[in-house]
């Protein structure tokens, strides 16, 4: 494996550098911006918790690599094989918590019929965290007389993992030749004042997948780019309510962020981070959108961005930089101080929300009428930015996760308040 020691066998100790995209998150994480996620599975049925811990021990030698400690090493971080057991927690309500220093990076979360995995970036995204779980579901129900037909493909237990689970994508793919990608300019964010610590405050709207499918086919779009043009429908609303002496102190860009699975461009399957983010975008100083407007922006810049050409840019931004002799010369203390000031001053400053879509889930019909939905809690905002979404589809139901950090909900209240205009029904639960 490159620049690490990977396991030869399971009983063996390995280190790994971390990925590109995690190698930011120990400079820049705190008590509040705790770079962690979660996936929910909501049971029909109280989970089993000696069922639970049965398969819990079962698969943990399938994925040693999410049995690792964070170190510290003189110009990098790195992650260690570590021996300990796979912690599972009761949900006590503060959800994607901080993981200690040293100690585990993902965490099992159980509360009456609500099984979750909470796994930090560091370690993974959500594409390898549902591979996870994935897991783990199958093996919960085997172990409760509840088998999963032999042709449904996910990661089997009794197999040993393979080298490629570990790999780095983002250095395998990156192309020294192609230009980086530009900066982007400034963007609005939400005026609402923030809560008081802990901060973070959870929403989820539950609605027919198959209704809001109806809405989007209608104008031609996805799901994903429906949903972000009411994102960016909302956002411009409240932009446009703000006192007149307000919007001219502000930036009238208006952007989301949305990470995008690069597995479904470059063939592998690492367990470990391997998405990088798209923007689409409105300038709001060019005057104001339509709804049909905002639509028909977001599907041209997503057809735009997702362009594999686009993305090899944006990969030889993010790795080239790693790769530059002086960067890689730096001690790491100087790394870190660097990292932080520059996520304080543009962390946040390019994009005014967060929006991770899943996609529609699948497992078999032995196991999916044991299950009521699936849900995604994406990682708690950063102070600029406020407010992030998560989706994910499952059984015809699809969950929007909105974590807040501020005092106001009229974000959310205007988005679902759109959706129901649009004649789609809407179940609030913050369960």
């Amino acid at each position: 494996m490159e620049h690490g020691k990977m396991a030869e066998s399971l009983g063996a100790e390995f280190w790994y550098p971390l990925d590109n995209a995690a190698k930011i998150y120990p400079a820049i994480t705190t008590d509040e911006v705790t770079s962690v996620f979660r996936l929910t599975a909501c049971l029909k049925q109280p989970v089993n918790v000696d069922c639970l811990f049965k398969a819990v021990r079962t698969i943990e030698p399938r994925f040693p690599y999410y049995k690792v400690h964070l170190k510290r090493g003189f110009f990098w971080y790195y992650l260690e094989s570590a021996d300990f057991l796979t912690r599972i927690k009761v949900d006590d309500k503060r959800i994607c918590r901080r993981f200690r220093k040293g100690g585990h990076l993902f965490r099992i979360v159980v509360k009456e019929n609500r099984l979750s995995v909470e796994f930090s970036h560091l370690l993974t995204d959500g594409s390898g965290a549902f591979e996870y779980l994935t897991t783990l579901l199958v093996t919960y129900f085997s172990e409760m007389g509840i088998e999963s037909p032999a042709t449904f493909s996910c990661i089997n237990e009794k197999e040993e993992p393979i080298s490629e689970e570990f790999e780095d994508a983002y250095n395998r793919y990156f192309q020294q030749e192609v230009p980086a990608a530009g900066h982007r300019p400034r963007a609005f964010h939400l005026p609402f004042p923030l809560r008081k610590k802990p901060r973070l405050d959870v929403l989820y709207a539950l609605l027919s997948a198959s209704a809001i499918k109806t809405k989007a086919e209608a104008r031609g779009v996805s799901i994903t780019v429906y949903l972000l043009a009411v994102y960016l429908h909302v956002l411009q609303e409240l932009f446009e309510e703000l006192p007149r002496h307000s919007k001219y102190r502000r930036y009238k860009k208006i952007g989301i962020e949305v990470p995008i699975n690069l597995r479904k461009l470059y063939p592998t399957v690492t367990m470990r981070n391997f998405s990088l983010f798209v923007m689409p975008e409105i300038d709001l100083s060019l005057g104001h959108y339509t709804f049909e407007e905002i639509l028909h922006a977001v599907y041209h810049q997503m057809q735009l961005e997702t362009d594999k050409k686009l993305v090899n840019k944006i990969l030889a931004m993010n790795v080239g930089s790693e790769r530059k002799l002086l960067v890689r010369s730096i001690p790491l203390f100087i790394k870190s101080m660097v990292l932080r000031i520059y996520s304080h001053a543009y962390g946040g400053s390019q994009y005014s929300g967060v929006m991770t879509n899943m996609g529609n889930k699948v497992l078999p019909e032995s196991l999916a009428r044991h299950i009521d939905c699936l849900m995604v809690t994406p990682p708690p905002p950063n102070p600029q930015i406020k407010l992030g979404c998560g989706i994910i589809g499952f059984n015809d139901t699809l969950a929007i996760g909105f974590c807040n950090i501020t005092q106001s909900k009229e974000l959310e209240r205007r988005f679902v308040r759109f959706l129901v205009n649009e004649g789609i029904q809407v179940r609030i639960t913050t369960k």
